[in-house]
């Protein structure tokens, strides 16, 4: 007996449910829902509408494939598909590396200050700080910081208490603090 259409008041740990189960509707249904919120976030953070468009359209195939290793218990899935869309920018900004145009022509344009941030993180003193933290405090930061989640849904996101994320993320900035001075 074939299972009901997915409707747009389903739950989204339903949605994925029924995605893990290769239901192109509850797919369609999560992504009319989330793919809104989550262009918005990544155009704060890209100028470049085209990479956004992509990057959500990765973000949605992330889902379909991944959508049986989702745990309802252990997370909210917009935060899971906030996590797969910014880390697919990241990666997209990455390969791409957005040229920054000289700013005295008449037509420059430059990429965001965000994408500048996110382009040289990796390649810069703060990466390599980054990188010295211990994984918890590095997994906070990341969050927190360059994936732009609150402390809540970074809480629900890491599978610890906000209390926690909030004394991880003031030790990280602090340990920072030290390693680039």
């Amino acid at each position: 007996m074939p299972s009901p259409p997915a409707k747009p008041t389903c739950s989204d740990a339903d949605l994925l449910t029924a995605i893990a189960a290769g239901r192109h509707d509850a797919l369609k249904v999560l992504h009319e829902r989330h793919a809104p919120w989550l262009r918005a976030r990544l155009a704060r953070r890209c100028a470049d509408p085209d990479l956004v468009d992509d990057a959500i359209q990765d973000t949605f195939l992330a889902v379909w494939r991944g959508a049986k290793r989702f745990d309802p218990a252990g997370g909210d899935p917009a935060a899971w598909i906030w996590t797969i869309g910014i880390r697919r920018l990241i990666s997209l900004l990455r390969v791409r590396r957005v040229p920054v145009v000289e700013l005295d022509t008449d037509h420059a344009t430059t990429a965001s200050a965000e994408d500048l941030v996110l382009l040289g993180v990796e390649h810069t003193d703060v990466g390599a700080a980054i990188a010295r933290l211990s994984p918890e405090l590095r997994a906070v930061i990341e969050a927190t910081v360059l994936d732009g989640l609150s402390t809540r849904e970074a809480a629900r996101l890491l599978g610890i208490p906000q209390g926690t994320v909030k004394t991880r993320a003031m030790r990280a900035r602090a340990r920072l603090r030290e390693l680039l001075t």
